[in-house]
């Protein structure tokens, strides 16, 4: 991905956590960055920060991203670089990866919740901006996943099946449309200090996520954005902000019956039960 070639960015999500930080990150490099969120309120307060333009959006509905590229490319300018970072997760119910109510934010269909904004929200933007960049030969996408996508989130049936969603439909952009000068990059981070991982913004903590049951520490914000752009700027599809997942999916991929019986055992001893 070359740095010169990106004028105009979209970040969802850009109100918070790690859509927030790249949003800084971008507007530190020189990037006309939109901020969109689900809250109008806390898209102002980052668009006002970096100089920014502030878009409430739901990106669970596609004609409101329909008319939000129309509206920035007429505006601001062509979409350089969109960036797909919007995402939820309510953990599963007592009765588990069946469950349809939520964990830890109770919510009525938490599978479509989660089906359309982990998944169907960045099917929409990629359908909204595309075309677009075919006509000018280039652009960028970014679709923030997890390692969950990789992995599997012990507690969150639907956050680790959607995300696993994200990764592939990624992989589908990726070989459908580099050869026609569309970069695409997916991101799977562990635990970073956010609120969906219960944290507030800010908090400078490096434990306490998941209730104090996070796995190999938690990064800042920040810190994952800077590894994100970075990342993308070298051209990487694959970007792991936290190095040991590689580990972990060697691990899976090379003995998959062990690698459950793990997990299995994982659960036991975060509930107590090994």
């Amino acid at each position: 991905m070359n740095a010169n070639a990106i004028k105009v960015a979209v970040v969802t999500g850009g109100g918070h956590g790690i859509g927030r930080a790249l949003c800084r990150r971008l507007a530190a490099d020189g990037v006309s960055v939109v901020v969109a969120d689900i809250e109008g309120d806390a898209a102002k307060t980052v668009a006002t920060e970096i100089g920014g333009v502030a878009k409430q959006l739901d990106v669970s509905d596609e004609k409101a991203i329909i008319e939000l590229v129309k509206t920035i490319e007429a505006d601001v300018g062509p979409i350089d670089l969109f960036i797909s970072n919007a995402g939820v997760g309510f953990g599963d119910g007592e009765s588990g990866a069946i469950s349809t109510e939520g964990g830890m934010n109770p919510i009525d269909e938490r599978w479509t919740v989660s089906w359309n904004v982990n998944v169907m929200a960045q099917v929409y933007a990629a359908r909204a901006v595309v075309p677009r960049m075919l006509e000018r030969g280039r652009g960028y996408i970014i679709n923030v996943a997890s390692a969950a996508g990789l992995l599997s989130q012990i507690g969150d049936s639907a956050y680790s099946a959607t995300k696993h969603a994200s990764v592939g439909f990624t992989e589908a952009l990726a070989i459908d449309y580099g050869d026609a000068g569309i970069k695409v990059s997916v991101v799977c981070p562990q635990a970073v200090a956010t609120r969906l991982i219960g944290m507030e913004d800010d908090s400078g903590a490096t434990e306490g996520g998941f209730n104090g049951n996070e796995i190999d520490g938690i990064m800042q914000a920040e810190d994952v954005a800077n590894i994100i752009i970075d990342q993308a700027l070298e051209g990487r599809f694959m970007i792991l902000t936290h190095p040991q997942v590689t580990t972990y999916m060697q691990r899976k991929t090379g003995n998959y019956d062990r690698w459950v019986g793990g997990m299995r055992k994982l659960r036991r001893s975060l509930a107590g039960k090994d």
